[in-house]
């Protein structure tokens, strides 16, 4: 039977100790500190007994890892178990020193109870445990996937009542009347507003709408402002979840957010400013082959001053790849189609003011080879008992500039770190999730290839699939606002435009 497993230092001091049966505290301090004195080092055995227990140790740099056994307990099956307590180890500690155990205590008291229940080993393995101690839930997962669901439908009704209210105080003011009070969402009597009421319900397509401030109102306390208030409670509680250790993905999310530490919005933002954003989802063969590319992108209007409210975009497409282009249904597709603008049907309406608003979206979807925009080769060939791991990148799209990339390829558990050969760029080995992550700054003209070589115990269809993330300025497709103009007078307007090119997936199967 196995009594306890424990890491203490050369003095007897115990870092991390296990107990598998009843024991006291002081009685397993006495049975560690009682270790070291037990050595005989002119001898090279790997075990030591007393009168009623049987120490099975191995050195471990400046630690011991040891078992504490029976005296009659099988001293081979005791050491087999020894040797996968050691393989544990290194797996949740990256130096075999007292600061790192005691850091990672709690994962490596989970690993041990996965090798012995009730003072007998299981019959597991190294990959075993990893998978049992990530303790993957489906029910966790449904219930987040719940979570996320009711936060943005909380959202998008938060957005659609300050839509309505703002909308009412607008109506009241335009037609010189007290603005109504907005304590609750009871019944507003609005006249002569419903049709512009409309076009802001139906243009505005967001994702993340810009909150801004409201203007003065003439009279009244209002808590129409405190609509905000649930959406910071979930941020809040998202923030401290993220806190505590918890990975909190968002379709957009993630990636939305590494766009905004990298590509930050311009400083200058006119009143009237433009987002072009693109997403792609890119799926290819191992053995070359395109097997589906589909981009999404989306032309988003700002405007900040009422004065710029009836404008129209000029846009430039100087796209060859067959793009489809849709407009939006309150936009004026005849004109669009003739002179390549952008304005509401009726030109005496306006566009929404302090709001986001999509105008003009596109899609490509194809299979043809050659509009990859980076291509990544991977060739793993076995050498031995290990595989010999080649992958390359090549900027196909050589107009594009790619900020920010990082090429992730799934590495075999319980291996170990792979041994990097030669290497453009950085890497980062990340051993709880076993994934090597090849990381370069930046991929444009100048810097079109490259190339990762690195060896490692496994087989070739270990490093599959390999995934890319990246951030852009530039988009794919050639899709540009040139000019702005007043719908009176025809006269120019000054705008800014935020361009950002997005991965939705990117992987090689």
């Amino acid at each position: 039977v196995l009594l306890a497993a424990a890491v203490c230092t050369k003095a007897g001091k115990a870092i991390v100790s296990r107990q598998f049966v009843e024991m006291t505290r002081t009685r397993i301090e006495g049975l560690l500190a009682a270790f070291p004195k037990l050595m005989n080092t002119g001898k090279q055995h790997t075990f030591v007994e007393t009168e009623s227990v049987r120490y099975v140790y191995q050195p471990m740099e400046k630690l011991y890892m040891v078992l504490i056994t029976t005296k009659n307990s099988n001293i081979l099956e005791d050491l087999e178990t020894l040797r996968l307590f050691s393989r544990v180890i290194p797996e949740y500690c990256r130096a075999l020193e007292e600061n790192e155990i005691s850091e990672h205590c709690f994962d490596l008291i989970f690993a041990f109870d996965e090798i012995v229940a009730l003072g007998y080993r299981e019959n597991v393995n190294l990959a075993q445990i990893r998978t049992f101690t990530e303790m993957e839930s489906h029910e966790e997962k449904v219930f987040r996937a719940v979570r996320e669901t009711q936060e943005r439908e909380a959202k998008a009704e938060m957005r659609r009542k300050a839509k309505e209210l703002q909308q009412a105080r607008r109506d009241a003011e335009r037609q010189g009347k007290k603005a109504p009070g907005f304590g609750g969402f009871g019944s507003v009597a609005v006249s002569g507003g419903t049709t512009a009421s409309m076009i802001t319900e139906a243009i505005i397509e967001t994702e993340k709408p810009k909150v801004a401030p409201a203007p003065a109102r003439p009279s009244g306390p209002s808590k129409a402002l405190k609509l905000g208030a649930k959406g910071k409670e979930v941020d809040n509680f998202v923030d401290k979840l993220k806190s505590e250790g918890e990975n909190i993905l968002t379709a957009v999310g993630k990636r939305s957010t590494e766009a905004a530490k990298v590509l930050p919005p311009p400083v200058n933002m006119e009143s009237v400013h433009m987002k072009i954003e693109e997403k792609i989802s890119l799926t290819c063969g191992r053995d070359g082959g395109l097997q589906s590319m589909e981009l999404h992108g989306m032309i988003m209007l700002h405007i900040a001053d009422e004065k710029f409210a009836r404008i129209r975009l000029h846009v430039e497409n100087e796209d060859k790849r067959g793009v489809q282009l849709q407009t939006h249904p309150n936009v004026d597709k005849k004109l669009f189609t003739t002179e390549s603008q952008i304005g509401l049907k009726n030109p005496e309406k306006s566009f929404p003011i302090n709001s986001d608003v999509g105008v003009l979206k596109w899609r490509l979807q194809t299979t043809e080879e050659s509009f990859i925009p980076l291509t990544i080769n991977c060739w793993p060939s076995e050498s031995g008992n290990s595989c010999d791991v080649n992958i390359e990148y090549e900027l196909q799209e050589e107009s594009l500039e790619l900020n920010d990339v990082i090429i992730t390829i799934p590495l075999p558990s319980g291996v170990g770190a792979p041994v990097i050969g030669e290497i453009d760029g950085e890497y980062r080995h990340d051993s709880r999730r076993n994934l090597l992550e090849w990381c370069l700054p930046v991929i444009d003209a100048k810097n079109k290839s490259g190339s990762l070589e690195f060896s490692i115990a496994g087989q070739p269809n270990d490093f599959f699939p390999v995934q890319v993330s990246f951030i852009s300025k530039k988009n794919y497709c050639n899709i540009q606002v040139t000019k702005v103009t007043l719908v009176d007078g025809n006269s120019p307007v000054r705008f800014s435009t935020e361009t950002t090119f997005l991965v939705d997936k990117y992987e090689v199967l």
